[in-house]
């Protein structure tokens, strides 16, 4: 199915109305023809003229086969679908008397979820008159962001939305590894070197 959109979406050799055509590709200059020679030219070489750009003036076209040209769209679109990680808020929710066990099970949680790549956004909840209380959820929050300092970024400092007091995390990005893989390789060269020293 999505071939056939794809397809739908480009006119090709006689379907194409203009009557001159600029046609570019990579072994030529782009320079503008009359129809008729285009798709001459386009016969000759056994190929197709496809219109991939209808609304210049005049059109833009290349010499190309058709089928290949859709697979080459084909093949972009998965690269830039690849391109777009998906990224999933996870929430985390306090209130604004939470007491230390408590609290170290949502860090827990939320050390889990960036770790895997989530974004972590964590909210004291103040019920009725415990919004009197609001100082104390902002420095649990700002503790909370604190505690997680090895493992994610604050994008946003706490902020009071109604009545939820919000701070959002994003995951660090993990470059340790590939300080330690580097001086491996070259210890056996050097142990080698010495044996044959020792040989002579």
């Amino acid at each position: 199915m999505k071939n056939d959109t794809l397809k739908g979406q480009y006119r090709i050799n006689e379907q194409i109305r203009a009557k001159e055509v600029r046609i570019v590709g990579d072994d030529s200059e782009p320079k503008v023809y009359p129809i008729f020679q285009a798709l001459k030219m386009a016969e000759e070489k056994e190929l197709d003229l496809v219109e991939i750009s209808p609304n210049a003036q005049p059109p833009v076209c290349r010499i190309i086969d058709y089928s290949k040209f859709l697979y080459q769209l084909k093949k972009r679109q998965k690269e830039q679908k690849a391109k777009q990680v998906k990224v999933n808020v996870k929430e985390i929710r306090f209130g604004p008397q939470t007491d230390d066990h408590d609290y170290n099970f949502k860090l827990k949680h939320a050390k889990g979820f960036l770790e895997d790549g989530d974004k972590v956004k964590a909210y004291v909840f103040f019920k009725g008159r415990s919004i009197l209380f609001k100082e104390q959820g902002e420095v649990l929050l700002l503790r909370f962001a604190n505690d997680l300092e090895d493992f994610a970024k604050v994008d946003q400092m706490p902020i009071l939305e109604g009545k939820r007091m919000t701070i959002q995390l994003s995951p660090k990005k993990k470059e340790a590894p590939k300080k330690t893989m580097s001086p491996k390789p070259i210890a056996p060269v050097q142990k080698a070197e010495r044996s044959e020293e020792d040989n002579e």
